[in-house]
């Protein structure tokens, strides 16, 4: 059956990568272990251009490289055993993220976990991005993880080291930033946190 309003949906149930395909409503959601979320109609005007910036940055970056960046809306399906439909209960939809591994991508999206995710915070969905997100990306070995504060122009850097997420660094608009991981990728903050 197919869904057309985010009524019909038991706003408590538990759900699946296979209901969430026949799901035929405007509102962008996500599942974080069977759980609804909803997402906020429109990010902020400077959400936008941050996240445009920094995906400037990183496809300038890959431009030339074998991973693959992609930027909302794409369907992260979290699954360490790259289940079925109906075995995946996580889809998110990460503001950025970027995939070496090939075989994780498909029409649908992304199956499995990112290399770097990261997600620009606001009002409404700081709580979820350092918890829920944060857990579920640590759970899921994703190996670097950003968490982009536009209100204190900062990005906290968390890499995975032995299976748990640690701060590399806070690191500020005057300040040059390095990924863990791909240590060759380089960002003038100032750039990003534009005026």
């Amino acid at each position: 059956m197919q869904i057309t309003s985010i009524n019909q949906l038991d706003k408590n149930g538990s759900y699946t990568y296979a209901d969430y395909l026949t799901w035929r409503f405007d509102q962008m959601v996500e599942l974080i272990k069977g759980k609804l979320f909803i997402l906020s109609p429109a990010p902020a005007e400077r959400h936008q251009r941050i996240v445009s910036l920094l995906s400037t940055e990183v496809g300038i970056h890959f431009k030339n490289n074998p991973c693959n960046f992609y930027i909302a809306p794409f369907d992260v399906r979290l699954s360490k055993n790259k289940g079925r439909d109906e075995e995946i209960t996580t889809v998110v939809q990460p503001d950025i993220c970027v995939i070496c591994d090939k075989s994780k991508i498909d029409e649908k999206g992304c199956n499995g976990s990112p290399d770097l995710i990261v997600e620009i915070v606001s009002p409404s969905s700081i709580k979820k991005d350092l918890n829920e997100k944060f857990n579920l990306y640590e759970e899921n070995e994703v190996k670097e993880y950003w968490v982009v504060m536009p209100d204190s122009n900062a990005i906290n850097q968390y890499a995975l080291i032995e299976g748990k997420y640690e701060l590399v660094d806070t690191f500020y608009k005057n300040q040059t930033m390095a990924s863990s991981f791909f240590p060759e990728f380089k960002i003038v903050l100032e750039d990003i946190f534009k005026s």
